[in-house]
């Protein structure tokens, strides 16, 4: 096993990735991984970890953690093979990244709220930017540069409200967000009766965004709301499939109403 006997922790986890590399004497699958064949294993892993979290199974989250810290592993040994950067690198960067965030923490920097701290937190985000936008080309800097674009649109929208409000491109105040609701959703119902798809689709996205921004007002993750509203709907279905005495199909609408009415009895949720 290459001297991996010998070592302890984290050492032995990075000569673990290291041994499964090697070229001679590795495994056949995990030397011909590359970066984008190992993505999607990653964010299925994050999503095993936001399962464990929220049904509480902290055995379950453990393995899920060590799962999600061997894809940041192979991510590593393959930068370092290319002499790109190393796990080390990865550490140090975001030691760095942690305290120039927290000057509050780590510096002679007082704050009075969470706003004020926002604020810094954000401001010590843009000077980040700025510098990495220096590197690359002198294109002028938008606050939106580094939101990724292969979030899952909801994070990302709500990523995009977040920053735009810190810098004060926002409503006032929530009565101000229903409004917006109420004036999209009047426009989804004109572009159907277009019958145009294009601009019926355009419509359903601007109501999407700004439910996001009610949730965002409300100080809820529109992310995880719709996905309780997932596992809530999948919950009552299953409970209903269970109760009918035939195929679902089988079924008329209101029967099926009757049912569903019966089901949230059931589970009171």
């Amino acid at each position: 096993m290459k001297n991996i006997e010998f070592e302890e922790g984290i050492d032995r986890l990075l000569a673990i990735m290291r041994a499964l590399r090697d070229p001679e004497g590795g495994c056949p699958w995990d030397k011909k991984q590359t970066y984008s064949s190992v993505l999607p294993f990653t964010i299925e892993e994050v999503y095993e970890v936001a399962e464990a979290i929220e049904g509480g199974d902290f055995d379950s989250l453990k393995d899920e953690l060590g799962d999600l810290l061997f894809q940041i592993i192979f991510y590593a040994q393959i930068a370092d093979e290319e002499s790109r950067f190393n796990f080390n690198d990865i550490v140090q960067g975001i030691i760095d990244k942690l305290i120039r965030r927290h000057p509050h923490v780590f510096a002679e920097v007082k704050v009075e709220n969470e706003e004020q701290l926002n604020h810094a937190w954000e401001a010590a985000k843009l000077k980040e930017r700025e510098q990495k936008q220096k590197q690359k080309t002198a294109q002028p800097l938008s606050l939106l540069d580094d939101i990724p674009k292969a979030l899952p649109e909801l994070k990302r929208a709500t990523k995009i409200q977040k920053r735009v409000a810190l810098h004060g491109f926002d409503w006032e105040n929530v009565d101000q967000v229903w409004d917006k609701i109420e004036e999209e959703s009047l426009e989804v119902k004109e572009a159907a009766l277009t019958g145009e798809q294009s601009a019926i689709e355009d419509e359903i996205g601007d109501l999407l965004f700004a439910t996001v921004n009610l949730a965002r007002h409300y100080n809820v993750d529109a992310d995880i709301a719709l996905r309780r509203a997932n596992l809530k709907f999948e919950k009552r279905f299953r409970e209903l499939e269970k109760q009918c005495k035939k195929p679902v199909a089988s079924y008329s609408l209101d029967e099926l109403e009757k049912y569903w009415q019966q089901v949230k009895k059931i589970l009171q949720n």
